[in-house]
């Protein structure tokens, strides 16, 4: 399951609210290779559910993770940030053994 805190599902709420997705969007979350530690976070909005994927909710937030990114995705938290480092979701990923200083890139 992917866990979303309340700053992550305020920001949700917002650029959904901006008229730029369609009402039955949802997050997408997903890894993919890349980045300085070899595996990226990828976060989109999607409007399609395909075969494999695994859909959850958690505080209001409907969110699906494709089978393959799901195994490395277990147990994060989704949060949102405006710190003095930049404005961006950021994954709390508890099955990540390195990150890179920018926090977008992991190894498991």
């Amino acid at each position: 399951m992917i866990k979303v805190n309340d700053s992550a599902r305020e920001q949700v709420a917002h650029l959904l609210s901006e008229g730029t997705h369609p009402s039955e969007a949802f997050v997408r979350v997903g890894v993919k290779g890349g980045g300085c530690s070899g595996l990226m976070y990828d976060l989109d909005f999607d409007t399609e559910i395909r075969e494999g994927d695994q859909v959850f909710e958690d505080n209001g937030v409907k969110v699906v993770v494709d089978r393959k990114s799901f195994l490395y995705l277990v147990g994060t938290e989704l949060e949102f940030t405006g710190g003095l480092n930049g404005k961006g979701f950021v994954f709390r990923n508890p099955n990540a053994n390195r990150t890179c200083g920018c926090g977008e890139s992991f190894s498991i």
